[in-house]
């Protein structure tokens, strides 16, 4: 919102200037988005001239040459002029050389067709206070020559573009601006300009009838008349204050709507009564599939929870959005018919999304407008139409009122001081809180322990419990002058993370210190994700869960794996000059219900991706055997080739029992390309729900230093097809308690070992609790390996 501080000014002139104006609002909660400059600037340039004559340009028809008198003591200017009303004997303002214009030029001298001009006469566009550039203002004769254009033309205003919260509507009129600006900086409030009424008293119009249909949806309809209307253009400072607020005059009687709208925050139209079938208003709801053509020249289809104002010809405007184009006030209008509403807010803003048609009508009604306001209103428009229009008020004032509740009885709250100083932390003196609320337009008295406060009409929705009086007062005192404080001690539980949460975090920690970095993806992607990801029809990742209502295509499901989150993050960080990554995310995939039930499956899983030169499958085993390590959960590894993004002869299920965690292996060249990587990818991830389960709630330790471990080398040579985690886990099996570790360290080829065979070093370590073992404690062990192996795997031991 738009507020002109020339307007402001008109009912509260606190002593700030505006940067210090601009802090205080934004410190009591009206956030000021902007500062600009709506006019002229060095307005010492901008003087009232007197033209002493005007003779045609010798080089253009249209041009004349000005002798103007501005006041100085010189001799008069020499201005060229193109406007064809410029005329000797006139009163004008005049921009010098040095002035700066609307659009930020500085004017100077300059030659117009081998004529030098010395300024500029001006046209109202020129100045920002209107849109004529027909013709140049001509002012009153009685001012002096010289006069500062500024005391005579609203020429020159900062503007504070506000940023009005959804549940402060009183704020949305320059007025609702004011009473906050009296209350947070104390500086005399002007009465409200509904103070007075001008319309004749009465209650109903000769020849005009309104009926509500709807009263669940339209509260409150008013309606006043006039006649001997004169359209034309509104008076210079009318039109000065709409340019200011952001909105084109148009006509007087437009512009009075607009006019009022902007002060009071209540919309209004006008409708011709003679355009007005019938003389009769309906409000209603519309029928499904109804047409109405609005003001913006738009065929506009309905539906039956829209509201619409017909008369005997049919619908003539969209309640509270826009008016029809069919009954509107044109140049050949005489009488009026101002409509003042009140409507439901929750229909309105339907409304308008339904049709994608908002205006600023629309943008208050549907934030909850009280029915009080359609009068206060309807006496600044009465005023206006008389002093701007020189209409004739017709009748009285139909007011056509909802009986439940028709005007809802002001709540009375009750403020404690014990609870304003416990909720705050410090005490706010009595005194002083009537003081703020009085500012604020709510009604005080004394009550034991505190006051009582009367909500205002323009509060009821904002306003309905004792806490909302504390934030009041604690706002406009001032949040920042509060003291430091501790909330009081209450049985307070310490948040204790939960098993899955510990997991989860050992997981990532292991991760980290492996030197990985962490980031966090959208669970939202696209489908075509697993086109790239190459993943076949009838697989189960293709089960996803679609959005019913998807922001884009590109977010139209949720991702089914980490995996495509990482490949985006590594490609970002690929093409921005990394030469290798390493990255992972923890975080939640989803899957359709197979219940039946509508209910998506989701789990959290933990994935991590390395691209580079070095990025095998070996090296993302060693991450993947710190995060398991960490975890003491133990896995294995067993060939897998139905993970259709890892390469078909480089990938593993990962597993502990009979329990599946994951996938591990590299990344299959056709993924890469459709992600444009051109350096090998690996990759692993785990189902963390189905890990956690697996970790022990707490680590037993067990003393490793009192007795030494005996070490043992063998090689035993396999078929070149046994994965070596096959081997290991035979060597552990067979090892048993005494079998402390058991790692490959060595992989052989030669032809001597035979056509596909491969020899593989292997270290052992035992350890008893209780003693030091000898060569005939291990002996037997080692036999029992050696013949698990060729017996299971037809392994020999070499050498």
């Amino acid at each position: 919102m738009r507020v002109p501080l020339s307007w402001l000014h008109e009912y509260v002139r606190p002593d700030l200037d505006t940067a210090a104006l601009v802090e205080r609002l934004d410190m009591t909660g009206t956030a000021v988005e902007n500062v600009v400059h709506h006019g002229v600037g060095a307005l010492e340039h901008f003087v009232v001239g007197k033209v002493l004559t005007a003779e045609r340009h010798p080089d253009a028809d249209r041009l004349k040459v000005c002798a103007v008198d501005v006041g100085d003591g010189g001799e008069p200017r020499q201005i060229v002029c193109g406007a064809p009303n410029v005329a000797a004997g006139q009163t004008v303002g005049v921009a010098r050389p040095g002035a700066i214009m609307p659009d930020g030029t500085r004017l100077k001298a300059a030659k117009l067709r081998g004529v030098v001009s010395d300024g500029m006469i001006l046209a109202e566009d020129e100045v920002a206070i209107g849109t004529d550039h027909a013709g140049t203002m001509v002012l009153d004769d009685a001012l002096a020559a010289g006069t500062p254009l500024a005391d005579v033309l609203p020429i020159s205003t900062d503007v504070l573009e506000l940023e009005i919260t959804p549940n402060r509507p009183d704020c949305l009129g320059v007025y609702g601006i004011a009473r906050e600006v009296h209350a947070i900086t104390g500086a005399p409030l002007a009465p409200p300009p509904w103070a007075t009424d001008p319309h004749p008293a009465g209650d109903g119009i000769e020849g005009v009838a309104i009926t509500v249909q709807a009263p669940d949806l339209c509260p409150r309809f008013t309606a006043r008349a006039f006649e001997g209307v004169r359209i034309g253009p509104s008076p210079t400072w009318l039109r000065a204050r709409l340019m200011a607020a952001g909105q084109r005059p148009i006509s007087n009687v437009v512009d009075v709507t607009n006019y009022v709208m902007l002060l009071t925050g209540q919309p209004l139209h006008a409708f011709d009564l003679d355009r007005i079938a019938g003389g009769r208003l309906n409000v209603r709801r519309a029928r499904d599939g109804e047409q109405v053509t609005t003001l913006d020249d738009q065929v506009r289809t309905l539906d039956a929870e829209m509201v619409v104002i017909e008369d005997a010809d049919g619908p003539t405007s969209i309640a509270g959005v826009m008016g029809g184009a069919r009954s509107e006030v044109h140049d050949g209008t005489t009488r009026v018919l101002i409509e003042l509403a009140t409507w439901i807010g929750p229909n309105i803003n339907r409304t308008s999304a339904r049709l994608g048609l908002r205006s600023e009508a629309s943008g208050r009604y549907e934030k909850g407008l009280s029915p009080e306001q359609a009068m206060e209103a309807q006496a600044v428009a009465s005023a206006l139409m008389i002093e701007v229009c020189g209409a004739t008020p017709v009748g009285g004032t139909i007011d056509v009122a909802s009986p439940d509740p028709t005007r809802p009885a002001r709540a009375v709250l009750r403020l404690r001081d014990e609870r304003v100083a416990g909720l705050l932390g410090a005490p706010i003196d009595g005194g002083r809180q009537a003081q703020i609320l009085e500012a604020l337009g709510f009604g005080v008295a004394p009550a034991p322990g505190g006051l009582d406060a009367t909500v205002p009409h323009w509060r009821r929705n904002d306003v309905t419990r004792e806490v909302d009086l504390i934030e009041e007062v604690a706002r406009v005192a001032g949040i920042e002058e509060l003291p430091l404080t501790l909330p009081p001690r209450r049985r307070l539980h310490a948040a204790t993370p939960s098993h899955a949460q510990r997991v989860r975090r050992r997981a990532e920690d292991a991760l980290v210190g492996a030197g990985l970095h962490e980031i966090a993806g959208w669970s939202f992607t696209e489908p075509a994700v697993l086109d790239r990801l190459l993943v076949p029809a009838g697989h189960p990742l293709r089960d996803v869960v679609e959005l019913a209502n998807p922001m884009s295509e590109r977010e139209s499901i949720l991702r089914p794996t980490i995996v495509a989150s990482l490949l985006d993050a590594a490609r970002h960080n690929l093409t921005r000059g990394a030469s290798a990554v390493g990255l992972f995310e923890s975080g939640a995939v989803y899957r359709a219900g197979a219940g039946g039930d509508g209910l998506a499956d989701e789990h959290h899983a933990l994935a991590a991706l390395l691209v580079g030169t070095d990025a095998t499958a070996l090296r993302a085993k060693a991450l993947l055997e710190a995060v398991l390590g960490a975890l003491r959960v133990p896995w294995s590894a067993r060939q897998a080739g139905d993970v259709p993004f890892l390469h078909p002869g480089k990938a593993g299920w990962i597993a502990s029992g009979d329990a599946r965690l994951g996938f591990l292996g590299e990344l299959h060249p056709g993924v890469l390309r459709a992600w444009e990587i051109d350096q090998p990818a690996a990759a692993f991830a785990l189902d963390l729900d189905a890990v956690a389960p697996l970790v022990p709630g707490a680590t037993a330790y067990r003393d490793l230093i009192s007795f030494p471990a005996l070490r043992r080398d063998i090689a035993v040579v396999v078929a070149d097809d046994v994965p070596a985690a096959r081997v290991v886990e035979i060597v552990r099996e067979a090892g048993g308690k005494l079998l402390a570790s058991a790692a490959v360290f060595d992989v052989f080829r030669s032809e001597a070992l035979g056509a596909g065979r491969v020899s593989l070093a292997l270290h052992l370590e035992f350890r008893a609790a209780d003693r030091t073992l000898a060569d005939e404690d291990v002996a037997p062990l080692r036999e029992r390996i050696v013949a698990r192996l060729a017996t299971e795997l037809g392994g020999e031991l070499r050498g």
